[in-house]
């Protein structure tokens, strides 16, 4: 159940009823959802073109270096949304944040709002909450299964970072960022919460679980990724791309 001020607020209703909408609009569709990894410098977003995809964070750097425009926005972390909530307000594609963050996002028609769930489950009614775990990715994936989409490629997910120390310790930044794939995705000045790969993972496991359940799929086609839950294969593979000739004919 979303929570009650949800339901008895006409900003909550407008969200749960816009949700229920989206219940399986993509039934049997292929999807894509990006990270924001290192490895993202070398996708063309070309090949995207035409096909459902879900930003994340601050993911909308990429797309707007491009020209281009995702399909859907998530994001759950608290730092993220603190910090860059003014950007992410006047991006133009359907905006999924966490219910508490409401007030940032008065008067933003695109805005649909969510419970976060604190449990281990991996919510498949995003009326009834969505559980992020340890990571916005795991998020985007029961946002993806509740729209309906029967594939899903990940990209982006490198899952190793440069930084380390405890997980979900809070540091603030103190040179360019090498965690991501712009040097501004988290810069000088900007606070940031560590991540736990471990948690990651067995959130990931479990939506692997559902979707395989359902007769679903899920694939990693980030390239040298370090996540080893999904099946991997290149990006051409997983989009039924042309493989791209390493030589030239002469």
């Amino acid at each position: 159940m979303a929570h009650w001020s949800m339901r008895f607020t006409p900003t909550g209703r407008d969200s749960l009823r816009r949700l229920a909408e989206l219940k399986n609009a993509h039934q049997g569709q292929r999807c894509v959802i990006l990270g924001n990894g290192p490895s993202l410098r070398s996708v063309n977003l070309a090949d995207l073109d035409g096909l459902p995809t879900f930003c994340l964070n601050r993911g909308y750097l990429l797309w707007r270096d491009s020209g281009r425009t995702p399909r859907y926005f998530v994001a759950v972390n608290d730092l993220v949304i603190e910090q860059f909530h003014h950007e992410i307000a006047q991006l133009p594609c359907p905006l999924f944040l966490p219910w508490r963050h409401r007030h940032y996002f008065r008067d933003v028609p695109n805005a649909i709002f969510f419970e976060v769930r604190w449990d281990d489950a991996f919510s498949t009614d995003a009326c009834a909450g969505i559980a992020p775990g340890a990571t916005v990715t795991l998020a985007a994936l029961q946002f993806a299964f509740y729209f309906g989409f029967t594939d899903v490629v990940l990209l982006g997910i490198d899952h190793r970072f440069a930084s380390q120390g405890p997980a979900h310790a809070v540091v603030q930044q103190q040179e360019a960022d090498a965690n991501h794939f712009h040097p501004a995705y988290f810069g000088p000045g900007t606070t940031w919460n560590l991540p736990d790969l471990a948690a990651s993972e067995v959130g990931y496991a479990r939506a692997k679980e559902v979707y395989i359940q359902a007769g679903r799929r899920v694939v990693n086609a980030t390239d040298e990724s370090a996540l080893t839950v999904f099946e991997t294969c290149s990006l051409g593979q997983a989009l039924g791309l042309p493989e791209r000739r390493l030589w030239s004919e002469f």
